[in-house]
């Protein structure tokens, strides 16, 4: 974009040393007079994206406030002129069209409960309608491209944050009218603030964790304006930061944004920042804060040395050396958590280059090229011949989370169930050349000639239908070009686009109970059981209070190598998955003589090398556990205040705690209570993981579990791993109150039930999210109607296959 006052505002404001100057001068030979902005009322929730929508626990309770106003402020005079007044409503998201005539915005009517597109010509009039979000979902954050369509970003993709308690929406566009709604991102997460770049790109803030942390990866990607060619801008490969709201600099290649740090913060609240793409993404240095401090929102850049952005109720404007002017402060309303927001200049701007449409609308699939597998970070010492194949994944969409957590799909590992799609053959020169289905988050992993995973991406890809789209190699440098398409000698493309094959995989979605526990109880259960607990460790299928005693203990032992929630990527070969698992090295006939059957090994490979998840349903999610993150507070049926739990509270102080205090060997002095253990950035290498509560409850056979055999003496058949028995016998009366306490435990769990138990039945949220995505039927009895959950999750999932068109206009 290159605004018709730049070369007016680069020169004259470059001459002046300060704000105060810079702005009056800016005033005075602006070619516009007007800047339009919105204003709207606060929530409470901290997190950037809760800002639209409904939370998990119901309709009633809404993460958007009111008091919405769209408005015009004079520049030179100060004034201000009101084009939209709903005190009911709220307004976001203005933009202003190329001819500077007319305002795109996002509008929430008093009395409805979400967000549609509107236009209104600059003067008020003519307000409109353009999207209806099908009546359930909202549409927000538009921006005008080039042909006069619109991209914006909408729930409409039916899905939920993968850690917290509120709607997920990506990128659509639409045409002028709102009709042709098509999707462009197959983003399992958020998906923010689409603007396009002065050469007809669209600039997005793409968040993603495929298996590592879910608070650190929220960085700039582009794409085509069809949704072809998705790639990284900046940040992908370094942790940190929320950067959001990119918008480019007039005269030059570099961005202005909002960092806002961490995690991010409310509205996007953060640094006023700029970024350059000259020396690729990862480089860090790349990026520097503008602002002398945080809490700037929604830049717009006037050139290189002026700025403005909202701030709490004023808009600011900011030169590159952080020194500030207060253009407005919105003095309407005494209420603090009345904030301005989005300013733009109400102005014409050049439109940008149109771009061709790549896409095949009639296909279902598109076909991914990869010059040379070996051609990436840490791929040096990986010998040429080593990797036959690349296995495809999907991350999947959850139609609803509850928790707020990865619980239980995972102890402290993945938020996401994967789809295995099938392998594809490399061929010697490291190249591969196969169709993909369109509108998928897909990711690969490198396989061996023994199917073990030597590389693995801790990102997504996609591609459109029709769409080819061609990738270097494995996580390589963003800087490098490919060589082998001019020269022909990439093997690949000497033949069709392969197949993905299905053919010998144990499954496609992994579900340890029903594919993994099988394996364990054959090889390693008699062993590794309840009784004798061979090496500390049970591998049964008991249940605990959340997992079974098998996917704990092998979690707890570090036997798995999934990329946990932790703030890395880019790990080296063979450190990942069934490539660096310790487990995979038990079952080869080192451990023990122990060796597997070829395909009860594949179980085990496919399962690690498909995040390792518990359970294989999203329908798992906020239930059938005792004690739960719901909204990061266990509260999930939980024995805080259970009779029989105080009892044994009791007990524990006075029998176990001269040895067990939490500064030294905590114990869990309840079935919800973590000892101290974080939830979120575990260390691994914590030896109180193995005698944490999922350990040492058994609600299966209560009288198994460690939390009661370990102080009991050998002599009545217990452990007698503690420096002195603590109960001499079963009938110790103080064994017998903590036994009742899981005994409860165990009665509960059969109460409420897991998704493994006969007669289990999801939470009230995930039918009414089914019902609401046509899945399941209005008139469904979520009390009597039978139910198979995972046929339900599969039929949501088939929600998203693409349909090909007859047509394309």
């Amino acid at each position: 974009m290159r605004l018709l006052t730049a070369g007016v505002l680069l020169g004259c404001c470059s001459v002046f040393g300060g704000i105060n100057e810079q702005a009056a001068e800016w005033k005075r030979c602006a070619s516009f007079e007007e800047v339009v902005f919105a204003v709207r009322s606060l929530i409470p929730d901290g997190h950037w994206y809760a800002n639209f929508g409904y939370y998990c626990d119901g309709p009633a309770r809404v993460a958007y406030g009111k008091e919405g106003r769209l408005l015009a402020l004079n520049i030179r005079n100060g004034a201000v002129r009101t084009l939209v007044d709903d005190t009911e409503g709220a307004v976001r998201d203005p933009v202003v069209s190329y001819d500077g005539k007319k305002v795109l915005f996002s509008y929430r009517k008093g009395g409805t409960e979400h967000y549609n597109l509107y236009e209104i010509n600059a003067d008020g009039s003519e307000l409109k309608q353009i999207t209806d979000g099908d009546g359930k979902y909202d549409d927000i954050e538009p921006c005008y491209l080039p042909d006069g369509d619109i991209v914006f970003v909408s729930s409409r993709n039916k899905r939920w944050v993968q850690c917290w308690l509120t709607q997920v929406a990506g990128i659509f566009r639409c045409r002028p009218d709102g009709t042709g709604v098509r999707q462009l991102s197959a983003n399992v997460e958020h998906d923010n603030t689409p603007w396009i770049l002065p050469d007809g790109r669209i600039v997005y803030m793409r968040w993603e964790y495929v298996d590592r942390s879910q608070v650190h990866y929220h960085h700039l990607w582009t794409m085509n304006q069809d949704g072809t060619g998705h790639q990284v801008y900046f940040g992908n490969l370094n942790p940190g930061g929320v950067f959001i709201d990119a918008k480019p600099i007039p005269g030059t290649d570099d961005l202005t944004l909002i960092d806002s740090p961490g995690h991010g913060s409310r509205e996007h609240a953060g640094f006023l920042a700029r970024v350059s793409p000259k020396r690729g993404p990862d480089e860090k240095d790349a990026l520097v804060r503008i602002s002398k401090g945080h809490g700037y929102r929604d830049p717009w850049a006037f050139g290189t040395n002026l700025f403005m952005a909202a701030f709490g109720k004023q808009i600011r404007l900011v030169n590159s050396v952080g020194e500030v002017y207060e253009l407005y402060n919105y003095s309407g309303d005494a209420k603090d958590q009345i904030w301005v927001h989005e300013p733009r200049p109400l102005m014409p701007r050049n439109r940008e280059p149109l771009m061709p449409d790549r896409t095949d609308r009639t296909k279902t699939t598109g076909v991914f090229v990869l010059e040379n597998v070996y051609e990436g970070r840490q791929m040096a010492d990986v010998k040429r011949g080593t990797i036959k194949k690349l296995l495809i994944l999907e991350s999947l969409p959850k139609p609803i989370n509850y928790t707020g957590g990865m619980d239980p799909l995972s102890y402290k590992g993945t938020f996401t169930l994967p789809r295995v799609w099938g392998t594809v053959p490399v061929e010697a020169d490291g190249s591969a050349h196969f169709e993909a289905p369109a509108l998928k988050a897909l990711f690969f992993i490198a396989l061996d000639e023994n199917d073990r995973a030597v590389k693995r991406m801790q990102s997504f890809t996609q591609v459109m239908p029709g769409e080819v789209l061609g990738c270097v190699g494995c996580h390589e440098n963003r800087t490098l070009a490919p060589r082998g398409y001019t020269t022909g000698t990439i093997l690949a493309l000497r033949r069709p686009p392969s197949v993905i094959c299905s053919k010998g995989l144990a499954f496609d979605v992994p579900d340890f109970p029903k594919y993994v526990q099988p394996v364990l109880d054959r090889y390693c259960v008699k062993c590794h059981n309840g009784d004798k607990r061979a090496g500390g460790i049970d591998l049964s299928g008991d249940r605990g209070v959340m997992f079974s005693m098998g996917y704990y203990s092998l979690v707890a032992w570090n036997q798995v190598r999934d990329g946990r929630n932790y703030p890395k990527s880019n790990y080296a070969p063979y450190e990942l998955g069934s490539g660096g698992s310790p487990l995979m090295n038990k079952i080869d006939g080192s451990h023990k003589g122990v060796k597997l059957a070829p395909a009860d090994a594949g179980v085990i490979r496919l399962w690690l090398d498909a995040s390792a998840p518990y359970p294989g349903t999203y329908a798992a999610l906020g239930c059938g556990s005792i004690g739960g993150y719901a909204a990061n507070e266990q509260r999930l049926n939980s024995d805080r205040d259970w009779a029989v739990s105080l009892k044994s509270t009791q007990v524990m102080v006075k029998r176990c705690m001269k040895c067990h205090t939490d500064k030294q060997n905590p114990l869990p002095h309840k079935l919800h209570h973590e000892a101290g253990l974080s939830f979120w950035n575990p260390d691994m290498q914590d030896r109180r993981l193995r005698h944490s509560r999922h350990a040492l409850f058994n609600l299966t056979n209560p009288e198994k579990s460690l939390y009661l055999r370990a102080p009991l003496a050998k002599g009545a058949g217990g452990l007698g791993l503690c420096s002195e028995s603590v109960y001499k016998s079963t009938d110790d009366p103080g064994y017998q109150t903590m036994l009742r306490m899981i005994e409860a435990g165990r009665n509960k769990l059969n109460e409420v039930k897991r998704f493994d138990m006969r007669g289990f039945r999801p939470t009230p949220e995930y039918f009414r999210e089914m019902k609401r995505y046509g899945v399941l039927p209005a008139d469904f009895n979520e009390e009597k109607d039978p139910i198979d959950v995972y046929q339900t999750d599969r039929c949501y999932w088939n929600l998203f296959d693409y349909k090909p068109e007859r047509s394309q206009k």
